[in-house]
């Protein structure tokens, strides 16, 4: 059975840093694309970071290049998504997911909110 699970969000002041994961199971974790996304209030849910297969690149929206760094352990088959310098308009829930056998899976993902 796949699994996504998200953990790591909260509260943080503008400028602040987070990390989060997406611990994964049920399917052969280096060998897929995994993928987060945001959606805020009100908002469609927008690709945030993007980590190739077995790792081999990434890509990020325009609005968190140079501030989000996608990474992947495949020891533990976790997905890491390192935020800095953190802004308001980052406040949103945010999900990892991954397509497998062409059915896209979600983790149920983590709220983020950036706020003084």
């Amino acid at each position: 059975q796949v699994q996504l699970v998200e953990s790591g969000g909260g509260l943080v002041q503008p400028g602040g840093s987070l990390r989060l994961s997406c611990a994964t199971s049920g399917f052969a974790f280096r060998r897929v694309s995994t993928y987060w996304y945001r959606q805020a209030p009100g908002k469609e849910r927008e690709l945030v970071a993007e980590m190739t297969t077995l790792g081999a690149g990434t890509s990020y929206a325009d609005s968190v290049k140079g501030r989000f760094t996608v990474s992947r352990d495949t020891v533990w088959n976790t997905g890491y998504l390192q935020m800095n310098s953190l802004k308001p308009e980052d406040t949103a829930v945010y999900y990892c997911s991954a397509r497998i056998d062409g059915v896209t899976h979600w983790g149920q993902g983590t709220q983020v909110t950036v706020s003084s």
